[in-house]
């Protein structure tokens, strides 16, 4: 990683994996192949984090110059230290973004990025780059999906930029009955073992729903299909391609086979297209399965797909009953979590048993209601709830006896 020549490195790690000490050993390579007067800056949270993180370090590792090493001066309440080229290394925090303005940078690290305000990055450091055309190392440990993961996501396919992603017994310096030792303190949270030793990016304080609540299986034989869909702004192709990396909502169409054993979710589709590609996808999943009924949110977004779905049903042969579907009194996450959270912990959701679709809905599920993070898949399933007839077991089906929703209990 430390070879890699991609300008701009994020770099996930659990604790104690060896994050800092490869962001100093960055600093004084980049602080002694700088050619013009742009400096090396160190950036935490903080100024007392930085300080404390790698002043002491950083020293011991590039050593003083009258003895063999490569300081020649330092100050201690700045925390900054001149090389033997003359060349500087600021030690910082972003709790003061003004004293990081003006100053040419030839290389920044940004340590624990995920606690840092997305600005300090956009509006202070990228700009102070351009005249050394400098590089960055983006490192910490994520704290769910905020912008450190935007930006961890944006380094797989942008040019010029890298992510990596370790766990904590990546370091082969950990003993590894310490690592066994710190799991089974964390054995009452297992998504903050993820995220603390395995650099996982879930969202475990705010989560609604919890992993042993899903259920894989088959499609069962008997049930009557649905379809409902969560519309976003739709997008020519070229436009998607020039939002890569950002937060746009997506579309979501799901498919579910409602049965006396519950709901069976049996596909997702989930995207940006155009107006007229979310119509068509939307009467493929209906020629697929024959839905008794196909619900889409009432709004400006129902009103500029239909005179598509009108066209198309008529090219495609594909006529579905479309009911509106509405927010009715509640906020979506209320909404949401009224119609799937019963449902999930009685395990009356199913999901398709090796779906494509698993590992994207599994990460939108834990980190519901995180804001940071993608819903568009657990909204539209949540809207099967307004749109499917329930089906009960042969106990409940009596003239006297008919229940709205067994879960809910009246």
């Amino acid at each position: 990683m430390f070879q890699d020549p991609a300008r701009f490195k994020v770099v996930a790690a659990g604790r104690r994996w060896g994050k800092t000490r490869l962001a100093i050993y960055n600093m004084i390579v980049a602080a002694l192949q700088a050619k013009n007067e742009a400096n090396v800056y160190y950036i935490a949270p903080t100024f007392e984090q930085a300080k404390r993180l790698v002043w002491d370090q950083m020293r011991r590792i590039a050593g003083y110059a009258d003895h063999g090493g490569l300081i020649e001066w330092h100050h201690e309440n700045t925390a900054t230290v001149r090389l033997i080229n003359g060349r500087k290394i600021f030690v910082c925090g972003s709790d003061n973004p003004d004293s990081l303005r003006g100053d040419a940078m030839q290389f920044a690290v940004l340590d624990e990025y995920a606690s840092m305000k997305p600005f300090v990055w956009k509006e202070i450091v990228r700009p102070a780059l351009m005249d050394a055309q400098g590089g960055a190392l983006f490192i910490g440990t994520p704290k769910g999906k905020n912008h450190f993961y935007e930006l961890w996501k944006r380094a797989k396919e942008a040019p010029g930029w890298r992510s990596w992603q370790f766990k904590s017994r990546d370091n082969p310096f950990l003993r590894p009955e310490e690592l066994e030792a710190t799991r089974e303190d964390y054995h009452e949270s297992s998504t903050i073992e993820r995220r603390e030793l395995e650099a996982s990016f879930e969202n475990p304080e705010q989560g609604f729903f919890k992993d042993e609540w899903l259920t894989y299986g088959d499609e069962p034989d008997e049930g009557e299909w649905y379809v409902s869909v969560d519309l976003a702004g739709f997008e020519n192709s070229q436009r998607e391609r020039n939002a890569r990396g950002s937060r746009l909502d997506e579309a979501a169409i799901v498919s579910v086979k409602v049965s006396p054993k519950g709901w069976f979710v049996g596909e997702i589709d989930a995207g940006r297209w155009d107006v007229r590609e979310t119509a068509l996808r939307i009467l493929m999943a209906c020629r697929t399965r024959h839905p008794a009924c196909v619900g889409i949110e009432a709004g400006a977004l129902k009103n500029a797909v239909t005179p598509y779905l009108d066209e198309q049903m008529r090219t495609l042969g594909v006529y579905p009953r479309i009911e509106a579907t509405t927010h009715g009194k509640l906020n979506k996450q209320e909404r949401i979590q009224w119609a799937l959270q019963g449902r999930f912990e009685k395990g009356r959701i199913t999901l398709a048993r090796g779906a494509p679709w698993l590992e994207r809905f599994t990460e939108q599920f834990l980190d519901f209601p995180n804001p940071q993070a993608h819903d568009d898949m657990i909204d539209a399933l949540a809207y099967i709830d307004q749109i499917s007839t329930p089906m009960f077991d042969e106990e409940y089906d009596s003239p006297e006896y008919e229940p709205l929703d067994m879960i809910a209990g009246y």
